[in-house]
């Protein structure tokens, strides 16, 4: 899928992202980019197709290899968007997962249930090189919507309040298998593989 590359650098920190990438794209040598001491990019795009560019020229530029980078968030309806390109970050610099879904709860709070529409949202980005002036760019995209409260112990970030009506539970109780062939992240890298066999 990836031609004959001796490894693909991961521009990602996020354990839990590094996981889910490595497990859906078994079998190709996958390393993440604090295996070469490189530091994360700051992301400073407004969309999430520029922040995942940012992302992967920055790891295939320290690297010298070939790099991927995808950038993921969540898209709430009456949030306008939010939060966005900042899920990460959305109750500040340094936040946790748990923060940020407080935070997120707080900002929902009276908002009835057919109006907590979401989703979730990915692009992926593979560079030949930092210099590629033709990214392979791929997307993904979960439809669900927020909780009141989280359920479940499995994935990270927002997973504990998106609802998954198809299974009647959070994503955080959905096993890693079904979460990764159905999730935004797993949509886009099986687009991105389709996307590499004409590379």
């Amino acid at each position: 899928m990836f031609g004959n590359h001796q490894h693909i650098v991961l521009a990602s920190g996020n354990r839990g992202k590094i996981k889910e990438i490595q497990a859906i794209l078994e079998g190709h040598p996958i390393l993440p980019q604090s295996q070469f001491d490189i530091a994360e990019a700051d992301e400073t795009g407004s969309t999430f197709i520029e922040n995942a560019i940012i992302k992967a020229r920055n790891a295939a530029l320290h690297a010298n290899a070939p790099a991927i980078a995808d950038d993921s968030g969540l898209v709430v309806d009456a949030l306008n968007g939010a939060p966005g390109v900042i899920s990460a970050r959305y109750a500040g610099a340094g936040a946790s997962d748990q923060d940020n879904v407080i935070k997120l709860l707080r900002e929902l709070e009276g908002v009835g249930e057919a109006e907590r529409t979401a989703r979730f949202v990915c692009v992926i980005v593979f560079m030949e090189h930092a210099g590629d002036p033709t990214p392979v760019i791929a997307q993904g995209c979960w439809e669900g919507r927020i909780l009141e409260s989280p359920r479940g112990e499995n994935g990270f970030g927002y997973d504990p309040v998106f609802w998954v009506s198809e299974y009647q539970c959070s994503s955080a109780q959905l096993t890693p298998e079904v979460k990764n062939a159905i999730s935004h992240r797993g949509q886009a890298l099986k687009q991105l593989a389709e996307l590499m066999k004409s590379r």
